[in-house]
């Protein structure tokens, strides 16, 4: 227990020189004193408050064990005031544009951006100026409005993620957290990580051991920049205890305390030596983000929870500011839990509120914030597989009120929640919409059930009731909050058979048509399951949703025994068949049956032989042409230099941005768009238009002066129904103009906006 934030377990200049000027004294003289951590230095401190510090440590120096020096240096050590944070925040803030942010939005943090630079030079600031100036700085940071439209980028699941230097992202039981502008994802790396990455054809049970704790940065939530291993096996606690001594740690958050301007990380642990049964929670401090943490407390219980520590846990930073802990009870893990960090130095978890009962047992416990709602999702309790998510939801705008019976939330049924479990949650306040990340934890070193440890995906309000989108690969714009279905998207669930995560004869999100059905392992990549159908006649089949276009579909397969008739095949909305026949193989052979026209709708994936054992694994189902626009640049038709030969118009709901180009009814009457690429090359140019008219109008796409294409835009069904044309056009590097010259008189569709991918 830390009461003045003395340091322990770390190397303490003071003690260095009392030892010295007591030599020959009683080692029972005097008692150590604490000092700044040994990975500090002047230069972290206000300049008044480090010669305060030097000042007492040289007098204790010439006085040996003088009591009255040795409070003076205890003061002294009390009060050294840290600005290291706060001139990381300034330097890294002065990196700032005006021009790219609002007018509206810029003014106000320059201004803070001006005091803290003051205050982080000034050598009489007090801990209280220092903290206040960066909880400004922060917050107005926070509240800058991007002046453009963003991009779009790509995330893949299924796939192990790298940072932006290419290494490994070890991040597991972690969270995302935005301070300032910039998001920050914090996890904790094993060694069974490294393992399962290196080689994922098999298990390794429970290598849950202890490497670090990092942190990486990104603005747009896709791209990471690996900062820092916050915390280490060397990371000093009470009691002379090291976290590396620790039996367990994970399943973390980070609160930022805006009266002491600290960064506070609160981990679950198990270490014996810090007290009671060494089941509780961890706090760890840090001045800036990416700062190293140092020991702050720790806590065994929490009051009013059954058991010492606590089950899965995350932390959930409210609209105000305001920091919580949801948690279960560790032992059962029947109990759901919001408790309040203590707001003076989020150094304490406060009594907690119980929101939620299931005598089953439920982990992964994660928080998240819609439309003024407060959703508590869980999953199954059964050592880190693959769940649905469990929701209960607040009945009142109080995060420790009265909270629903609990439900399935929509879309995690038909493969676990894309083969995980509830991890965390991150909500993006966008310019035009807000949108929940439902963070799946996948801890496939443990259970091998999967590729990958994260797999994130958009959550977004069906009705009342929020509901997962399951994609494989989805598009993310995190200036705007919008996203869409990636163009290498598998709409097939559970593709892999491996949500079940032991044998089953009915696989989740597949029904059986008869037969032997089964899930065998390994499956084609090495890892577990596959699907096994036979010997002699047997099937299962999949209803899914899928929008109209142009599919490829694709299964790994083998056969044993005499095969007939075995295939997979889809059906679309209209009823045609398309079929993609197996032929005999007794190793694992890709097949692929390219060009597959589908309506939109519902289309049914069926998987039969009709004799034979057929072994089928990695099914796929990708759209290869339809309305799915490249990630990239956005140029909004309303805005300038834009040129509309029309009106801007906004009488027709769906649209982005403040309107649309409504064209003339007349040949030669185009919309002209000026674009920017960072190279020359061929580039993906989506565009959004709609087409109420009874037939399609076409117009000649021209780039850069010369006609490349003509463009049919067909009818959309009604002017509030928008789609999105992609085609390929070469571009120059620098300024180029796309033209859409209509080449009737019925002109052009309403246009919206293009969306400009990479050229390459």
């Amino acid at each position: 227990m830390i009461g003045t934030l003395r340091r322990t377990g770390l190397v303490a200049a003071a003690w260095l020189v009392m030892s010295v000027a007591a030599a020959g004294a009683t080692p029972a003289a005097a008692e150590p004193l604490a000092a700044p951590d040994a990975h500090y230095s002047a230069a972290d401190y206000t300049a008044g408050s480090w010669a305060a510090y030097t000042s007492a440590r040289d007098t204790l120096a010439q006085r040996g064990a003088d009591a009255t020096a040795r409070e003076r240096l205890q003061q002294a050590t009390d009060g050294l005031v840290m600005v290291r944070g706060l001139k990381d925040l300034v330097a890294d803030y002065k990196t700032r544009a005006a021009g790219t942010y609002t007018g509206g939005s810029w003014p106000p943090f320059a201004e803070a951006l001006a005091k803290a630079d003051g205050v982080a030079a000034d050598a009489s600031a007090t801990a209280s100026d220092v903290a206040a100036a960066k909880t400004a700085l922060v917050t107005a940071a926070g509240n800058l409005v991007a002046a453009d439209e963003g991009t779009f980028q790509t995330i893949t699941n299924d796939v192990f993620w790298n940072d932006t230097s290419g290494n490994p992202i070890y991040s597991q039981g972690g969270g995302v957290f935005k301070f300032g502008d910039t998001y920050y994802w914090y996890g904790v790396h094993y060694t069974g990580a490294e393992l399962y990455r290196a080689n994922p054809t098999r298990k390794y049970d429970g290598d849950v051991s202890f490497v670090s704790i990092p942190v990486y940065s990104s603005k747009d939530l896709v791209n990471w920049k690996f900062e820092n291993n916050v915390a280490t096996r060397s990371t000093s606690l009470a009691n002379g205890a090291t976290l590396g001594q620790a039996g367990w740690v994970g399943r973390l958050g980070v609160s930022y305390n805006e009266n002491t301007g600290k960064y506070v990380l609160v981990v679950q642990v198990y270490l014996p030596s810090l007290g009671g049964d060494g089941n509780g929670v961890l706090f760890l401090r840090g001045d800036s983000p990416t700062d190293t943490f140092d020991y702050g407390y720790y806590q065994n219980q929490v009051v009013n929870s059954p058991t010492t520590g606590t089950g899965d846990q995350t932390v959930f930073t409210d609209d105000d500011g305001r920091d919580y802990l949801i948690f279960s009870n560790r032992s059962g893990r029947s109990r759901a839990f919001v408790a309040k960090l203590r707001e003076s130095d989020s150094l304490r978890i406060e009594p907690a509120v119980q929101i939620g009962y299931n005598s089953a047992g439920r982990e992964g416990n994660a928080m998240f914030k819609l439309d003024g709602k407060y959703y508590h999702a869980a999953s199954d309790l059964h050592g880190w597989n693959a769940s649905v998510a469990h929701v209960i939801e607040s009945t009142s705008s109080n995060i420790q009120g009265t909270y629903t019976s609990e439900y399935t939330m929509a879309g995690t049924e038909m493969d676990y929640s894309h083969v995980t479990q509830t991890g965390f949650f991150v909500t993006v306040k966008g310019t035009k919409q807000t949108t929940a990340i439902f963070a799946g934890d996948r801890w496939a070193d443990f259970a091998w059930n999967g590729i990958g440890y994260n797999q994130w995906m958009p959550v977004t309000k069906s009705g009342s009731r929020p509901q997962l989108s399951p994609v494989s690969q989805w598009q993310f714009n995190a200036t705007t909050g919008e996203w869409r279905v990636g163009q290498n998207n598998n709409y097939i669930l559970n593709p892999d058979f491996q949500a079940d995560r032991v044998t089953v004869s009915t696989l989740t999100g597949w029904t059986n048509t008869g037969g032997s059905v089964t899930n065998v392992s390994p499956g084609a990549n090495g890892s577990r399951f596959a699907l096994q159908l036979g010997s002699g006649s047997a099937g299962v089949r999949q209803q899914i949703t899928v929008p109209a276009g142009t599919y490829t579909l694709s299964a790994y397969a083998k056969t044993a025994g005499s095969v007939s008739g075995a295939q997979v095949s889809v059906t679309d909305a209209g009823g045609a068949t398309r079929a993609l026949n197996i032929p005999s193989s007794s190793g694992w052979t890709r097949r692929e049956l390219a060009g597959v026209p589908l309506a939109a709708g519902t289309a049914t994936v069926t998987v039969r032989t009709s004799s034979g054992t057929l072994t089928v694994d990695g099914l796929a189902l990708v759209r290869t042409s339809g309305d799915t626009p490249p990630a990239g640049q956005r140029y909004e038709a309303e805005s300038a230099p834009a040129v509309c030969q029309g009106t801007i118009d906004a009488n027709w709901a769906g649209f982005s941005g403040a309107g649309f180009c409504n064209g003339d009814n007349a040949v030669g009457a185009y919309a002209q768009f000026t674009v920017n690429a960072s190279a020359g090359g061929t580039a993906a140019l989506g565009i959004r238009f709609a087409n109420g008219a009874g037939g399609a109008r076409a117009a000649n796409l021209v780039v850069n002066g010369s006609t490349v294409a003509t463009v049919s835009f067909e009818s959309t069904g009604a002017w509030s129904t928008w789609a999105t044309r992609t085609v390929n056009v070469p571009l120059n590097a620098g300024g180029n103009t796309i033209r859409f010259d209509p080449t009737t008189t019925s002109g052009l569709p309403n246009l919206d906006y293009l969306d400009i991918g990479a050229a390459v």
